[in-house]
């Protein structure tokens, strides 16, 4: 009996020394490397401006039944409101004078950045440059001796190895969550430049521009986004590779912008079935569909059904392959294309040209056209365009998203520098008419604005309420 009493003891102890020795120590990584994470926060004052507040209303709690009548009832009255910091997101310091990354869509639409360190010191920051293909973006606070990061290499990542990520989710500033590799160089819808980093590290809204740590203490990624039904953490989260993120940051350093190379192509992907059709034995490289007319692809000769295998010697694999490879390459480089073509090889000498600077954000410029003073139903500020600048941007009509609050129109997806093309049916010429159209909408039925975003046009639905500007 005895013995049958203590051989299992020996193996629960054997079998537990054996799995808490295979388990990482993160907090020498966490005490030596933290001090170089800050969380961003920030004041919008463009979309708090709406003419008119609410007062306060003492003495009633928040979670009384008369609170929110008194909200509903009580008279507002003119006056600017006071905007609130609002915590956005995180960065790191990768410099010791105050360069700092972080995502773009953290600090593109914020008006004043403030940057609070490890040491509970605050700094405001300016935005050097933002690219949103990459959703990068370089800002600066005015200090020096900072701690910094090391920067290591995501090539050098393997699927299965721990990493961590140090962030402010959901404002909580300094925490630390860890994880696996998930998989590398993963392809996302509308993100065509960017070779993500796929983890199961929980990350939520605020570990965004954090780092992404591998066990050296080494920055191998930006934490960027999430794959998520409910709008929480699932297991998937995605992270910009740092050596696309510092490339990037060297270029807004040095001129606030990115100049990436473009042939003019769309393009899909090759299937075993497409393959088979063409007379290719595998299924790889990227299927030209259509050609820019007159564009670097079409001066070169490249045709539609060209099937892209090499580009400037680098090979590629998928049709996500290419856009990055072709970004990447200095504009008005002449580089050799390997294409298939007729059951054959072939190569093309193609002059680059250069993708043109981002639409979206090249409208928030436009300030020529008759602009709305204040916000409409859906907290919209909108401005007439010119004749000049439909012709710039091949439409006929259309309204530029100037400025926005918090409400309906945000949650649906409008961004500022939005075009909105059309309501419902109709196209929209003025403000005053679309207004009009906006006033006209019963509550709780949809309406459905046009709206073009860059190269892309969409529909985009939402419902309306007698809440619509009380988010």
């Amino acid at each position: 009996m005895f013995q049958l009493m203590i051989v299992p003891f020996i193996l629960f102890v054997s079998v537990t020394f054996v799995q808490a020795s295979e388990l990482p120590d993160f907090t020498g990584l966490v005490e030596k490397h933290g001090a170089a994470v800050v969380n961003i926060s920030a004041v919008q004052n463009t979309s708090a401006i709406n003419n008119q507040i609410i007062p306060e209303i003492p003495g009633i709690p928040e979670n009384s039944p008369f609170y929110d009548f008194f909200r509903r009832h009580i008279q507002p009255f003119p006056g600017p409101r006071k905007p609130e910091p609002k915590s956005l997101g995180s960065g790191f310091i990768i410099s010791p004078d105050g360069y700092i990354l972080t995502n773009a869509h953290v600090v593109e639409t914020a008006d004043e950045i403030t940057v609070k360190l490890n040491d509970k010191r605050e700094f405001a920051a300016d935005i050097i440059g933002t690219d949103r293909k990459t959703d990068i973006a370089l800002i600066k606070i005015n200090a020096a001796d900072l701690p910094v990061v090391t920067q290591g290499s995501p090539d050098n990542l393997k699927v299965g190895e721990w990493v961590i990520a140090i962030g402010s989710p959901f404002g909580f500033e300094h925490s630390v969550t860890a994880g696996i590799v998930s998989a590398k160089g993963r392809s996302l819808a509308q993100e065509n430049y960017v070779p993500f980093i796929q983890t199961d590290v929980a990350i939520n809204p605020g570990n965004s521009g954090g780092p992404l740590f591998n066990m050296k203490g080494e920055v191998v990624g930006i934490n960027s986004q999430i794959y998520s039904r409910t709008g929480g953490f699932m297991g998937l989260s995605f992270a910009i590779p740092i050596n696309v993120a510092t490339e990037i940051a060297d270029q807004l350093k040095i001129s606030g912008k990115v100049s990436r190379g473009r042939i003019g192509v769309m393009i899909q992907e090759v299937t075993k079935e497409l393959a088979e059709s063409f007379g290719l034995k595998d299924s790889k490289g990227a299927l030209v569909v259509s050609i820019e007319k007159h564009g670097p692809a079409d001066r070169a000769g490249i045709k539609a059904r060209d099937i892209i295998l090499k580009f400037d010697e680098k090979e590629v694999l998928t049709s996500s392959d290419l856009p990055r490879i072709v970004g990447n390459t200095k504009p008005g480089s002449k580089v050799s294309i390997q294409i298939w073509r007729d059951s054959a090889l072939k190569t093309i000498k193609v002059e680059v040209g250069e993708t043109p600077v981002d639409e979206a954000a090249e409208n928030r410029k436009f300030k020529q056209g008759k602009k709305s003073d204040t916000l409409n139903r859906l907290g919209l500020a909108l401005s007439e365009i010119t004749d000049e600048q439909k012709k710039q941007l091949e439409i006929a009509n259309g309204l530029l998203v100037e400025d926005m609050q918090s409400g309906i129109a945000s949650r649906s997806g409008i961004r500022t520098g939005d075009i909105i093309l059309g309501f419902n049916s109709k196209d929209v010429k003025s403000v005053e008419q679309f207004n009009k159209l906006l006033n006209q909408a019963e509550n709780g039925k949809n309406i459905a604005l046009l709206v073009k975003r860059g190269d892309i046009t969409t529909f985009i639905t939402m419902k309306l309420s007698d809440d619509d500007k009380e988010n």
